[in-house]
Formats: structure tokens, sequence, C-alpha cells
């Protein structure tokens, strides 16, 4: 009896030992911009109440992707109808074909074949069309098309005013003005601290797009309404970009920014993520990719 109850006891030590030495493993944990470990609902809560939600992703992390459909669902479940979305990976050019799609005019086969979609689509970003298409809600494809993006990248900014009226109409109203001091600008110039390798052209095609993603957001935001839009976290990271352009256009309206990063050690969050946004998705870096 004794021998049996010795060994009972060493084998819960055992297992008390395991269980200390080897701590639940989390997908993520979100912190606000100081750095404080907060709830999900109260990120839920303060999206409800916004004008516009910014929720920087990074494009391969499926904790993000996750994360932005249930954030998605649950809006939805707050506030109806009165949600609607947007996305970076959508370029203007495609709204018509997107409509077509929700209308039911076109199948899914040919909004898949002429809609231009990045190629992590049908795991990344499918569900999320989807859901609003089900749902009744209006989806904004709200980027540049990359071919005027890349013009800049290639030509300069002046090159846009030789554009049609017609390829003017899926983009910001030119010219586009803004303040190339900005952090996020700057090092994309070559610029700040760290020096770098890049260019104006590489600053002003990111810029563009920033501006046009702002400006499909207002043209498409009614009194009373959230927009939730989807972007890489360069686009809104440190309030700058896309909010960058929407407080130069509407002073006054209320933006909530989501950032997604990276870590070793999710347990807390290091001190260059913080400040990045409102919120902070921490993944492991360990997280497997969607591509």
């Amino acid at each position: 009896m004794r021998k049996t109850l010795l060994k009972t006891s060493l084998t819960l030590l055992m297992l008390l030992s395991f269980s200390l030495t080897h701590a639940q493993k989390e997908a993520y944990k979100l912190y606000n911009s100081k750095g404080k470990e907060v709830r999900y609902e109260r990120m839920l809560d303060d999206c409800k109440r916004a004008d516009v939600v910014l929720f920087g992703e990074l494009h391969n992390d499926p904790i993000a992707h996750w994360m932005q459909f249930e954030l998605m669902k649950d809006l939805h479940g707050l506030i109806g109808e009165k949600l609607v979305l947007g996305a970076e990976m959508f370029e203007a050019d495609g709204q018509m074909i997107m409509d077509e799609y929700f209308t039911g005019i076109i199948t899914e086969k040919k909004f898949e074949e002429e809609m231009r979609l990045w190629n992590n689509y049908k795991t990344d970003y499918k569900p999320l069309v989807e859901f609003a298409k089900d749902s009744g809600l209006r989806f904004v494809a709200t980027n540049i098309p990359r071919r005027y993006a890349n013009t800049v990248f290639n030509l300069g900014l002046d090159t846009l005013n030789n554009l049609t009226d017609l390829a003017k109409a899926f983009m910001m109203p030119l010219p586009v003005l803004y303040d190339t001091t900005l952090a996020s600008y700057l090092a994309l110039a070559g610029g700040g601290p760290m020096g770098g390798h890049g260019s104006p052209n590489l600053r002003d095609a990111q810029a563009v797009k920033d501006a046009t993603m702002a400006f499909f957001i207002l043209e498409n935001l009614r009194s009373g309404e959230t927009f939730l839009h989807f972007n890489g976290a360069y686009h809104s990271d440190n309030y700058e970009g896309i909010g960058y352009f929407l407080r130069k256009l509407e002073p006054e309206l209320k933006i909530v920014t989501i950032s997604t990063v990276n870590q070793a050690d999710i347990s807390s969050l290091e001190e260059e993520n913080e400040g990045k946004a409102d919120y902070i998705l921490a993944v492991p870096e360990s997280m497997t990719r969607t591509y």
C-alpha cells in the first residue's frame, strides 16, 4: 500500500513539474499602446464606437487573419449594416467587379478570374469577402491600381498628371500633398536615423497608396457607420500612413488602429512595439505562415 501511494505521489510530482516547466502555449496576446495587456472585449467595444478601424496585418500571419474575421463578425453582430468593409488588397478599378459579384450579376468563378486577387486570397481574404456578401455588407476596394503606383515608383509622382480623367477616378484627387518628413516616409526615402536604400519615388508610391485608401474610405463612410479597413501594418503603424491622410481630410474622425507584430516571447510587449497602434496583436515568431 505504501509503495503504491509513494508511486502515485511521485507520478503526481512529475506531472506537476512537467506542467510548471511547460506552460500553456498561447497563439497571441493583445496589448494597448503602452504595452499593457488588454482583453479582446475592450478592443471590440472601442472599435464599435469608432468611425474608422485600421487593422494592420502581416500579410502571411494566420492569427491576424483569424482576428480580422472574428472582429468583423462580432462588429456585425453589434452594429449590423452600419458596418462597412474595405481592404488594401483590392484595387479601386475592381469595384464594379466586386459589386457585380455581390449582387449576383457575375459568378464567383468570374469574380476570381477578373479581380486581380492576391495569391493568398483563398486562405486569407476570401472568408472576409464571402461573409460580407452573405451578410449584405458593402465591401470597398480602396487601393490605387498597382500599375499607377508602379508608374510613380518608376517615373515619379508628377507622371500621374498625364493620366486620363477616367484613370484619375481610381485614385485620390491630385496633387498629392503630404509631410515627407514623417518617419515612415522618411525611412522609405533612405533617410532617418537608420539610413536605408530607399528613394523619393518609393516614398511617393507609398504615399499615393495611403492617400487613395484614405480617400475611398471617406468616400464610402456615412454618418453613424464604422468602416473596418484591412491593410498591411506599415500603412497604419505609428498613426501615420492612411491615418495621417484621414486626419488631414477629417480632423474630428474617431480612428482606432490595430497593428500585428511577431515576437520570440509574447509574455510582454517589446519596447520597440509600444506605441505602434491603439492595440497591438503580438504573435509568436514560431507561428506557421499562410505562405
